[in-house]
């Protein structure tokens, strides 16, 4: 499943005030990201996001009407785009990594899918097609086409084909387990993906990767510490998405529960689920996994507690 955790950020989020994007990171300096000062300057005055919380006395209305440009680097999480920025200053590469979204066994998987799924239109699936739409206008994106697939497993992913149009397909079970906010958090984390071109920058570090093996002597190690980066960025990639989940639902407890659920969730349990009580079970497992031997666990999983949420 894309949305995989929100650990890694705080979030300040105050009834009627502005969302506030904190960046934290564990102190290893194995993972701690170090950015130029240039990095700190941007300022965009055309987003001011206003989210209100669920008991909240204020107004319950929030608008993303404020939102005039929004560039993918304005939510990426720190690690995100200090590796995108080191890759985008290799001349070429972004045409390579688009070249090699075009394969033949990629091309299969798209036949393969439009094959077997519900294509979303005005006319079919119409509610469906109004939360990406919506979502789309929110992160200023072209809308992807969008695919149901009968699927018993919670999933949903996006497939960008140079040259083709991008496309998300959502499987039938995770439908049935969100409700439509969470739902529409789901689709714009698939944008996220997309408006961050996550596949060409992904795909190329993967190719890097395996050539680093090629290299005699030192190559394997080279690689190994490579593979890690790699997983980091892949991690960090998922908090971007889930910042942009964020930006379009406007509210964090949306967000938090597509994680609860998917972390153990049923249609049939959906109403008792509490998402305080699954904070609180996260902030535990911080603690718990604060050893060394833990943070190694910690650092080698994705699962859904792995998640730092704070007022």
């Amino acid at each position: 499943m894309a949305i995989a955790s929100l650990h890694s950020f705080n979030l300040t989020a105050k009834p009627s005030a502005a969302l506030c994007f904190k960046p934290f990171l564990p102190s290893s300096s194995s993972y701690a990201a170090k950015f130029p000062p240039s990095f700190n300057k941007k300022k965009n005055p055309g987003i001011q996001l206003t989210v209100c919380k669920a008991d909240s006395s204020s107004s319950s209305s929030s608008s993303l009407s404020s939102f005039r440009y929004l560039d993918a680097d304005d939510f990426r999480h720190p690690l995100d785009k200090q590796n995108t920025l080191l890759l985008r200053a290799i001349p070429g590469l972004n045409e390579i990594g688009k070249a090699l979204l075009g394969s033949i066994a990629e091309q299969v998987l798209v036949l393969e899918n439009i094959g077997t799924s519900v294509l979303v239109s005005e006319n079919q699936l119409s509610e469906l097609h109004q939360l990406m739409i919506q979502s789309a206008e929110a992160l200023k994106i072209e809308a992807p086409d969008l695919y149901v697939r009968q699927s018993p497993v919670p999933n949903a992913y996006t497939l960008a084909i140079n040259g083709k149009k991008p496309f998300v397909v959502v499987h039938t079970s995770l439908i049935e387990l969100l409700s439509r906010k969470e739902l529409q958090a789901v689709l714009a984390h698939e944008l996220g993906h997309l408006k961050c071109d996550h596949g060409v920058w992904l795909t190329v570090a993967n190719f890097l990767t395996l050539g680093a093996n090629t290299i005699p002597g030192v190559g394997g190690m080279i690689a190994q510490s490579l593979e890690e980066q790699l997983f980091r960025w892949l991690r960090a990639a998922e908090l971007t998405c889930d910042r942009a989940a964020l930006l379009v639902v406007q509210d964090p407890k949306v967000v938090v529960s597509v994680l609860m659920k998917l972390a153990g969730g049923c249609p049939s349990l959906a109403d008792q689920l509490n998402v305080d009580a699954f904070l609180e079970q996260a902030r535990s497992y911080d603690k718990a996994s604060a050893s060394p031997v833990g943070w190694y666990i910690r650092n080698a999983q994705t699962r859904q507690l792995h998640i730092r949420f704070l007022y």
